[in-house]
C-alpha cells in the first residue's frame, strides 16, 4: 500500500537592519528509501544563495547555502510529495537470536554499532539504571521487542509533553526531574535508556501527519538497531512505532547533528528581531 503526502516547511528569520549571513547548514530532504520515494521537491532561498548539496558521514542530505548580500530577512522554503510504502511489523522479522533479551549483537554488528551504543551522557547511568528498575532487572529474561515497546510506553505515560523552543535539549536527569519534556527531549531519554542496555539507538529529526491528540508537524524520536529488524523507529512522545506517517530527515549519534537550519550572521547585537517556522503536513 501507498500513500503519498506533501510537506511544506516555511523558516523566516528577520533583522531590524541589514546583516551578513555565513553558511548555513540546512536539512530539510526527507531521507529516500524502498519505503520513502520524493517524487517532487522544490527549495526556495531569500536572499538569494548558491546551494550545494552533500551527505554526511549518515547519509543525510544537507543543502549547504552561501549568500552574497546583506538582507534584513533570511527565508528558507522547502516543498516535497513523499510516496510512503508500508514496512512489515518487525516483530516477526527479528533474528530467533535475538528474540530474547538480553541478547549479544553479532561480531560484525557490534564492530558498526560502537559508537550508537555508547551513552552521549555517561554520567545520567545512575539515575537512568533506577528509573529503568521498573521495567528490567538483570537476570531477567524478556522479549527484546516487548522491552522496547514498554519503554516507549513508560516514557509516554511518565511524563508530560511541554513544547519548547530553547536550542537544544535537556539531559536526561532534567527529564526526570520535571516529569515533562518536548518531542526531541523523549527521543534523547529513549536512545539513553536503550543504549544503557546494550543497543545501539541513533536520534532521528522529521516529520509526522498528525493524528488527533499527537504532538508533533516537525517532530523527533528514537530509532533502535534489532537484529533482523535493522533500525526500528520508536516514537515515545506518541507512544506509538515509527510508520509510514512520520518521515525521517536526518539521524544521528546525538541530536546536535540534526539541527533542521543552522548557520552564523554578522552585524549588532540587537539586530535580531524574530523568527518563524511554518510546517505542513498534508495528504495528496
Amino acid at each position: 500500500m501507498m500513500k503519498r503526502i506533501k510537506i511544506i516547511h516555511e523558516t523566516e528569520y528577520r533583522y531590524n537592519q541589514p546583516v551578513t549571513f555565513g553558511p548555513h547548514r540546512l536539512m530539510m530532504r526527507p531521507r529516500e528509501g524502498h519505503d520513502v520515494h520524493i517524487a517532487r521537491g522544490c527549495l526556495d532561498v531569500e536572499p538569494t544563495a548558491t546551494i550545494r548539496w552533500l551527505r554526511d558521514i549518515y547519509s543525510n542530505s544537507i543543502a549547504i547555502l552561501t549568500f552574497t548580500e546583506p538582507a534584513q530577512k533570511l527565508s528558507v522554503c522547502s516543498e516535497v510529495d513523499v510516496e510512503l510504502r508500508d514496512d512489515n511489523p518487525f516483530e516477526c522479522l527479528i533474528d530467533p537470536d535475538a528474540r530474547l533479551f538480553p541478547f549479544q549483537y553479532a561480531p560484525e554488528e557490534q564492530i558498526e554499532l560502537i559508537h550508537y551504543r555508547l551513552p552521549s551522557y555517561p554520567y545520567e547511568g545512575p539515575k537512568l539504571q533506577r528509573w529503568l528498575s521498573d521495567l528490567y532487572r538483570p537476570g531477567q529474561t524478556i522479549e527484546t521487542f516487548e522491552l522496547l515497546d514498554k519503554l516507549n510506553t513508560h516514557i509516554y505515560r511518565s511524563f508530560a509533553y511541554a513544547h519548547r523552543d530553547d536550542m537544544g535539549v535537556q539531559l536526561p536527569c532534567d527529564t526526570l526531574v520535571r516529569a515533562s519534556g518536548s518531542c526531541r527531549d523523549f527521543a534523547v531519554f529513549m536512545m539513553e535508556a536503550a543504549r544503557h542496555w546494550g543497543f545501539g539507538a541513533r536520534f532521528v529529526t522529521g516529520y509526522i501527519q498528525m493524528a488527533e491528540g499527537q504532538h508533533g508537524a516537525t517532530h523527533a524520536w528514537t530509532e533502535i538497531y534489532i537484529p533482523g529488524a535493522g533500525w526500528r523507529g520508536f516514537d515515545p512522545t506518541n507512544n506509538k512505532l515509527a510508520g509510514n506517517e512520520h518521515v525521517s530527515v536526518a539521524v544521528a549519534r546525538e541530536q546536535e547533528k540534526a539541527c533542521p537550519l543552522s548557520g552564523v550572521w554578522e552585524g549588532p547585537g540587537n539586530a535580531f528581531d524574530n523568527m518563524n517556522v511554518s510546517v505542513q503536513v498534508v495528504s495528496l
